[in-house]
């Protein structure tokens, strides 16, 4: 089996891409067979990421040292998103960092179904700018602790709290979500709740305002509550649930995190003042870990560029363990 010529001359592009930007990988999304010599031949000498939803597919690959196949979820997904959970796939299991340029190679174009064109699109993918560490795909396994773009607010509001600190310092705290009654009758108040006597409009996570006020609140002691419906219900809480096994390494927070995602229904983000990372629990088992990025999220897939080459290296904010009292 050869390839078709117009795959022979993406391939040949694709690895002179990896030399001259520099690239670190190639990432190969297909459904079909390929003559996979004729693919190790023309990228010899790059790194591949061969992804896929077909198992079948990519069963021979996965001896091969110098290839990494990414198992995708057999659903009816556009291209771009089942291009970028490949990616996210890579960058959350430490195969990628997230500053990483990419190579893509895939099918953009519709064809007949019997006759598929292997590979008709390339683009070079900048991870550090363009690709989101979280997508409404992501979110659905959290299930329905609150509607999606409620969800939505909530993270951005953990990885902002995680990324940004408050004047300078970093910290740490708990954003709880759904199931406000339980959570409640679970736990007691530290201090007065700073919520109270607000509407509800001036309590609503999905307005940015109103995040940037809760940021404030996260600075005291204890978890804030949010109601599925997006309104902030109580802060300052001591959660009382516990019974969560967690591994070693984790500190008071995400035991607390854990404990009450486990008696209740409640989704729950751990942000950690050391790292800066979000751990989200459901059922008392960790369930997404996000690490917060230098630029702000936005919610949209990442943008293809097939164009100019913008060579534009961003650091991360590292932020050290000066308290020691929690280990990512």
């Amino acid at each position: 089996m050869s390839l078709p010529s117009q795959s022979v001359a993406l391939l040949q592009a694709a690895r002179d891409l990896v030399k001259s930007l520099p690239a670190d990988a190639v990432l190969l999304l297909t459904e079909t067979s390929l003559d996979w010599g004729e693919v190790r031949r023309m990228l010899a000498g790059c790194r591949l990421f061969v992804a896929a939803e077909n198992p079948a597919l990519t069963r021979s690959l996965r001896d091969d040292p110098d290839w990494t196949v990414i198992d995708l979820d057999p659903e009816p997904l556009p291209t771009q998103e089942r291009m970028n959970t490949a990616l996210l796939k890579a960058v959350s299991d430490e195969l990628l960092p997230p500053g990483s340029h990419v190579v893509a190679i895939y099918n953009g174009i519709a064809t007949l179904d019997d006759a598929p064109e292997p590979v008709d699109s390339l683009s070079v993918i900048h991870l550090g700018e363009h690709l989101e560490r979280m997508t409404s795909q992501d979110l659905r396994i959290l299930g329905d602790a609150a509607p999606l773009d409620v969800l939505r607010a909530v993270v951005d509001l953990a990885t902002e709290i995680g990324r940004e600190g408050r004047e300078g310092q970093p910290i740490g705290t708990i954003l709880v979500v759904g199931d406000t009654r339980k959570v409640l009758s679970l736990s007691h108040f530290q201090n007065f709740n700073p919520f109270r006597g607000y509407s509800r409009a001036e309590r609503d996570v999905r307005k940015k305002d109103v995040r940037e006020q809760i940021k404030e609140i996260a600075k005291l002691d204890g978890a804030l509550l949010i109601g599925r419906d997006g309104i902030a219900e109580a802060a300052c809480l001591h959660l009382g649930a516990h019974g969560a096994n967690m591994r070693k390494g984790f500190g008071s927070r995400h035991t607390a995190a854990a404990g009450i995602s486990k008696q209740t229904s409640a989704v729950a983000f751990a942000v950690s003042q050391s790292s800066g990372s979000v751990r989200v629990f459901k059922g008392g088992e960790e369930v997404l870990h996000i690490e917060p990025l230098a630029r702000p999220h936005v919610w949209q897939p990442f943008r293809l560029e097939t164009q100019e080459i913008e060579d534009k290296d961003e650091e991360e904010d590292e932020i050290t363990d000066e308290n020691g009292d929690e280990v990512s």
